[in-house]
């Protein structure tokens, strides 16, 4: 039986990776919005500051919203220093 490869995606509303299972974006969600985005980083970082607000909204009243900077950092923060 050939397993079938799965993508590292968010799952709505609780936002952990599909494939992996922890908070998404997990590392290898990173590693392949870096690839997509290659140096567009302005496209990147609305991409992600869309899914973070997204995010935001669907996790209102769970314990990863009550840290707004570390959803921030969670979903925005890191591009800025990896996407140039």
């Amino acid at each position: 039986m050939n397993a079938r490869r799965r993508e590292h995606v968010a799952s709505r509303p609780t936002w952990r990776c599909r494939a992996c299972g922890i908070a998404w974006p997990c590392g290898a969600a990173k590693l392949g919005l870096l690839a997509e985005y290659g140096g567009r980083r302005a496209a990147l970082l609305i991409h992600l500051a869309t899914l973070w607000a997204e995010a935001t909204a669907q996790l209102a009243g769970s314990e990863a919203a009550a840290n707004p900077t570390a959803l921030y950092e969670r979903f925005t923060a890191w591009a800025r220093a990896h996407a140039l």
